[in-house]
């Protein structure tokens, strides 16, 4: 077995059961993350504790249903008293949010403290949880033993995601544009109240099986990483849903593997806190390897662009070669030796020698073999079309900034440079219309192309 000391009958349900509380954090807090709220989620979390406290002293049981009842009022309770101190006080959003969750997650420690005696509450088990325990107490549901948390996880997740779905056009434009929100009707404030009510409800079925520390980490990580794979609300969830479906399966698995590899002396290891990491491992991976906004792909991105900009570069060079040389009896190419002059360093010259593979290797340039010019680099057919719509360009931005910016003429040449790259198409058809009146550019050269 690949896993040392894999149980399936117990191992499974621990995943499952992590699994289902990664669904459930995950939907609240995507929409957490693009209200620019995600530590609200966290003040919840941790300001519910109170609420807890409460209910276990007014039923004397840990009984799901008081439970959730103490948790959902304790969270509008750490909204609404955010929003007072923001709007009676003056005080800035993050310093009454501060101040609201530690002070309820204070007041929540201490009546945990008081009461632990009497109800079999443990405030570490509230905040690291106890999920490897969670499969040991079961009930009978359908003629088989199951956790009892799964019930209640189930059924709050299929109130938080069937909820999101049929309240999802006002929470959309809530999240995004609260004004035009409040325009249409959709009641902003209101939707605000949903998502805590959502957050509250997630984070207390989850307490007594992976803490609150967890619970903060699927509210944010998960949803956070979605957010660099997709900038669309839909599938950003639907990703955050995956991430935190894959960081509970790879959390509970690093438990139980890692520790081996290590060779640590203690094995026991908390599944919460793996997963924690893992997830937080997961959105490292989305900040390097996100195809949208990843350092790797940026890099590759800026990399590709600045080759492009060498070989256009190159281009204009072998057409301006091209011209100097006619009748001139002179090499109408460019030696291989001359693409390292006057560039800042090595990186410059690798870069415009790559650039001259790659106008080969695109069959825009070729290079001579014979004597007497050995080692030269000539346009072909398709190289000198290219460069002629390359000058035209550059040509076309010249005449328009000497008319429109009223740009010197000794400076023109340098900023053209800079934007002949530019190729947007409704860009282009204006600078086109521009020159339909002169067929030569403000130094009198004639453009290409007419």
């Amino acid at each position: 077995m690949l896993v040392p000391d894999w149980q399936w009958g117990y191992d499974g349900w621990i995943i499952v059961i992590t699994s289902l509380v990664a669904l459930t954090c995950a939907i609240p807090g995507s929409f957490l993350l693009v209200r620019r709220q995600s530590m609200l989620g966290d003040a919840v979390s941790h300001a519910v504790l109170p609420g807890i406290a409460i209910a276990f002293l007014v039923s004397g049981t840990r009984d799901g249903g008081w439970m959730l009842v103490g948790a959902i009022v304790a969270g509008l309770a750490t909204a609404m008293l955010t929003q007072v101190l923001r709007g009676v006080g003056g005080v800035d959003r993050g310093a009454a949010l501060g101040v609201v969750f530690t002070t309820l997650f204070a007041l929540g420690l201490v009546l945990i403290v008081q009461v632990a005696d009497s109800v079999d509450l443990d405030p570490s088990c509230v905040l690291y949880g106890q999920v490897e325990l969670a499969p040991l107490d079961v009930v009978v549901l359908g003629g088989m033993e199951v956790p009892r948390a799964i019930p209640w996880l189930l059924g709050v997740f299929a109130f938080t995601f069937v909820g999101v779905q049929v309240i999802w056009k006002e929470l959309l434009v809530a999240s995004f544009d609260p004004a035009t929100a409040a325009a249409q009707g959709a009641r902003p404030i209101l939707m605000q109240q949903v998502l805590m009510v959502l957050v509250a409800a997630g984070c207390v079925v989850a307490f007594e099986a992976v803490g609150s520390i967890l619970v903060v980490s699927l509210l944010v990580a998960p949803a956070a990483a979605a957010r660099l794979v997709t900038d669309r609300l839909r599938p950003m969830m639907l990703v955050a849903m995956s991430i935190g479906v894959l960081a509970a399966v790879g959390g509970h698995l690093s438990a139980l593997t890692v520790p081996g590899w290590l060779a640590l002396e203690t094995q026991d290891v908390s599944t919460s806190g793996a997963t924690a990491v893992f997830a937080t491992g997961l959105v490292a991976l989305a900040v390097l390897a996100s195809p949208q906004q990843g350092l790797l792909f940026g890099a590759f991105r800026r990399l590709s662009l600045r080759l492009r900009i060498a070989e256009e570069d190159l281009l204009g060079v072998l057409y301006r070669r091209e011209v100097e040389s006619r009748g001139l009896g002179q090499p109408a190419g460019v030696h291989l030796s001359e693409l390292g002059g006057g560039g800042p360093g090595l990186t410059f010259r690798g870069i415009m020698r790559f650039a001259s593979i790659r106008l080969r290797w695109a069959g825009f340039a070729t290079q001579a073999q014979l004597i007497p010019h050995p080692d030269q680099i000539r346009l072909t057919e398709a190289g000198r079309s290219r460069a002629t719509a390359l000058i035209r360009r550059h040509r076309l931005w010249e005449l328009y900034l000497a008319g429109a910016a009223a740009i010197p003429l000794d400076h023109l040449h340098a900023t053209a440079m800079d934007l002949e790259h530019l190729a947007n198409p409704d860009l282009l058809e204006s600078l086109e219309a521009e020159s339909a009146r002169t067929a030569r550019d403000p130094q009198g050269r004639e453009i290409p192309g007419q």
